[in-house]
């Protein structure tokens, strides 16, 4: 394993109204203990109404799990109605924004230039992006999973510095394996993910690709965590459906346990 802190991220998408994620976070905070927290960063991205809650939660109880977002638009300010401006996010203590996620992508027309223009408004904002990558099942039984990641990670990190980059997390997920049940094993998981670094490597350089995190992501659940997280380019997880089980969750952040 490499001297990388691993990352575990929970995305809750559009679940959890703002007192149901109270709860999951109260939950969370009595089955994690410091010698968790001193193993793994452990990341919550609620929906954006549930935001301000969960801050003042995580302030007032010093509970140390890091707050995220799940999207954000890359003005500061603007007419853009129903958008949230990485400036707003950045004023609620966020420390972690999810873009390019393939349900954006996909679901929401986002292209790799939009994408690219969030990073990089969510790094001038001092806020850690999480890049995400990945391939549907036809490019994936196609074998063009290669060509999609480059061609995705190519596109995401134009105008990154490479010091910037090496900050960064770039979550894998195959499309097809978010939500459906399916999982990459853990050896193809890992090839996935060493070929993100290295591709990291050949478009900045080494010592952004030895240092910024890659997690996995694709229905991570307690059963099969383990076996992924344990894999050498493998530095944590980024969970849908997992993570709106506190047991669930907190056993994933749990993995080097079992």
């Amino acid at each position: 394993m490499s001297n990388r802190k691993p990352l575990i991220s929970g995305n809750w998408k559009m679940n959890l109204n703002h007192f149901e994620a109270i709860q999951l976070v109260q939950k969370l905070s009595y089955e994690l203990d410091k010698e968790d927290y001193a193993a793994v960063d452990v990341s919550v991205h609620p929906p954006f109404t549930d935001i301000r809650s969960i801050q003042t939660l995580l302030d007032a109880d010093r509970i140390p799990i890091a707050l995220g977002a799940q999207h954000c638009h890359w003005d500061d300010k603007g007419a853009f109605t129903g958008e949230v401006a990485p400036t707003m996010l950045a004023k609620l203590q966020v420390q972690y924004v999810i873009c390019g996620h393939s349900e954006r992508r996909e679901l929401f027309g986002e292209t790799d230039e939009h994408v690219n223009a969030k990073v990089k408004a969510i790094i001038k904002q001092e806020m850690t992006p999480i890049l995400c990558i990945g391939e549907t099942l036809e490019e994936h039984e196609a074998g063009e999973t290669e060509a999609k990641l480059a061609k995705q990670l190519e596109a995401g990190l134009v105008g990154v510095g490479a010091p910037k980059v090496a900050e960064m997390v770039i979550a894998y997920e195959p499309i097809w394996a978010i939500g459906t049940g399916l999982t990459a094993t853990p050896d193809d998981a890992q090839a996935r993910c060493k070929f993100v670094r290295e591709t990291v490597a050949s478009i900045k350089n080494k010592d952004a690709a030895e240092h910024v995190r890659i997690q996995y992501g694709g229905s991570v659940k307690p059963i099969n965590c383990a076996d992924l997280l344990t894999k050498p380019d493998i530095d944590g997880a980024l969970v849908g459906g997992a993570s709106l089980e506190s047991g669930d969750f907190s056993r994933i952040v749990q993995y080097r346990l079992q």
